[in-house]
């Protein structure tokens, strides 16, 4: 490698301490590496132990800014040293994306290592990376994280094989996430539509009918069967579709009735599960939704009614983060409370926001503990 052009100020760099001179030769490196008929010069094993020893040096040095800025340019770069692009990948995820997304360097390996080592969002870049290999898209199977099975369903050009099609349908039955991802990936196949039919709502239910052209009367009777199948032989409890729990004709007071003891009735069986309080909820059955989460938490159903008309939205996330229900999935559910409750709970799109951070790394028990404390300091307010 030739210092020949601006030899000396390299030379005046290296030999500075400075911080903000180390930075400046690291980013003049990199402009050096990136010069024409560069490429194959720093392939060579001896260029590569040599970049990736001045690199390591002053990366660790360098400020944030800077170590962006690096990530950038070397992101598309196939000479960059190994070492020096796997600790930019585990970096801050502003500075990891560009090299999570292009770098040709990151091999399989590494992928599935940012996987087990990385944070969430560092996993879901992965998933979004352009032309993933098979071998990664089974390791994010295998995770069955719901954000990052999310972007792998919005990722077209992964190597998705129809069996990770399948799983990734089976997988919708709860995310409701994946739902129009799914919908539209182009290697849906007729069969695996027809299964995702019954579980996606209205608007998306009839846009896999004109893309596949079902007919859509033949579809609905097989939606109406598994409603009845859902109802188990006599004397098993299983979950039964909410579209047939007390119907809307009753008189209020006689559904509400009916709700609460089906819904005691599939707690006491165990059946009784987040996954069946956003079906109440895509069914539009708010009141449904509302008693379930109460019983499925053990929380005051008063409390849970005034959170749910309140302008906390931050309060409900904590609830459904105590019963399990997982962060990707509570935007769709505040949209679907909000559509079906008179724009409640309040506080826009900033209350959206800050609902979400509701959902911290902690167990669903102490985030439970955590909404009981908050809605007592609330009602003492």
């Amino acid at each position: 490698m030739s210092v020949a052009v601006g030899g000396d100020t390299l030379l005046n760099l290296a030999k500075s301490r400075q911080p903000v001179d180390r930075e400046r030769l690291l980013l003049a490196i990199a402009d050096l590496c990136e010069a024409p008929h560069a490429d194959e010069a720093m392939r060579a094993p001896p260029i590569q132990a040599l970049l990736s020893s001045i690199f390591m040096s002053l990366v660790v040095e360098a400020e944030r800014d800077i170590r962006k800025r690096l990530s950038e340019k070397l992101a598309s770069a196939d000479w960059a040293p190994i070492a020096l692009v796997n600790v930019l990948a585990l970096d801050d995820i502003e500075i990891a994306r560009p090299i999570i997304a292009q770098s040709p360097v990151l091999q399989e390996h590494d992928l599935v290592r940012l996987l087990v080592e990385a944070t969430i969002e560092h996993q879901i870049e992965v998933a979004r990376r352009p032309h993933l290999p098979s071998n990664v898209v089974t390791a994010i199977l295998q995770k069955g994280e719901p954000a990052v099975l999310t972007a792998l369903a919005g990722n077209t050009t992964a190597d998705v094989s129809p069996a990770d099609m399948e799983e990734l349908v089976e997988a919708a039955r709860q995310i409701t996430s994946l739902h129009e991802p799914l919908s539209e990936h182009p290697r849906l196949s007729g069969q695996l539509a027809r299964r995702l039919y019954l579980w996606v709502g209205h608007a998306l239910r009839q846009g896999l009918a004109d893309r596949y052209r079902f007919d859509v009367t033949i579809l609905d009777e097989a939606l109406a069967a598994s409603v009845r199948e859902a109802h188990g032989p006599a004397g098993k409890v299983r979950a039964p579709a909410v579209s047939e729990v007390a119907p809307v004709t009753a008189r209020e007071g006689e559904r509400e009735v009916m709700e609460m003891r089906l819904l005691e009735k599939l707690k006491a069986a165990n059946q009784l599960r987040p996954g069946y309080l956003v079906r109440a909820l895509r069914a539009e059955r708010f009141s449904l939704f509302a008693g379930g989460l109460a019983l499925l938490g053990g929380y005051d159903p008063t409390q849970i009614r005034a959170v749910l008309d309140s302008d906390r939205p931050e309060l409900l996330a904590l609830a459904c983060a105590g019963v399990g229900i997982d962060r990707s999935a509570f935007p769709d559910i505040l949209d679907m409370i909000r559509a079906q409750n008179h724009g409640n709970p309040g506080g826009g799109a900033e209350g959206a926001r800050k609902a979400i951070t509701a959902f911290a790394p902690v167990a669903p028990d102490i985030a439970a503990a955590a909404f009981r404390q908050a809605v007592r300091t609330l009602k003492a307010a």
